[in-house]
């Protein structure tokens, strides 16, 4: 998640910049949401517990294509058209429309470099102590040295799994061309019944 935030109310907020239009489906923000519940109600808990949740995605282009600066997303029961109250909501920002409204103005200082050329001075004074101060530089420094240490150490262990699936592979196609069973082959590998009779497949063609 690129922002969870929780405000004096007691809700709490997931927001993502999408640069790209792939990486703003339907289905991921629903996705969002469930671990939003997940990760909130405690074994103890009771479901009237959960709290109100947002996801927000603040997209390059606008994704839902119906040229609106903003849409809230909300369960509605089909035959009254009332809304269902669940407590999750799910809201797309088009970062393309940066007019003179107060969320067209927030949309401008997410694109804009310089803190004087801001419009929420909260935006300027952090942008200007990250860009121009040294314990902001630092502070950046450090962020920046922990994500490539995060990313890292997650390509480093995409590449172990990779290695381990392909020797996987490799050792499900030495049973099969010694004529063992695809059952055999499955519980020996590792493998997916699937995996394996795709290999036995393009063995014996």
């Amino acid at each position: 998640m690129d922002i969870l935030a929780q405000d004096s109310e007691g809700r709490y907020f997931n927001v993502e910049v999408q640069r790209s239009d792939e990486g703003a489906p339907a289905r991921r923000a629903r996705f969002y949401s469930s671990i939003l519940d997940t990760h909130f109600l405690q074994p103890s808990k009771l479901y009237e517990e959960l709290p109100d949740t947002y996801v927000i995605f603040i997209t390059e282009n606008d994704v839902l294509r119906d040229n609106l600066p903003l849409y809230n997303i909300r369960r509605r029961i089909d035959e009254n058209a009332k809304c269902f109250e669940d407590g999750s909501h799910i809201i797309y920002v088009n970062s393309q429309r940066r007019d003179d409204t107060a969320l067209g103005k927030l949309m401008q200082d997410l694109y804009c470099t310089e803190p004087k050329n801001l419009h929420y001075q909260e935006f300027a004074e952090r942008m200007e102590f990250l860009k121009y101060s040294k314990e902001g530089e630092e502070k950046m420094t450090d962020v920046i040295e922990e994500y490539a240490a995060r990313k890292a150490e997650a390509l480093a262990k995409e590449a172990a799994e990779a290695m381990a699936k392909e020797k996987k592979i490799e050792f499900a196609k030495d049973l099969l061309a010694e004529g063992m069973s695809i059952e055999f082959t499955v519980r020996l590998s590792k493998l997916s019944e699937a995996e394996v009779r795709e290999l036995a497949s393009k063995l014996s063609a």
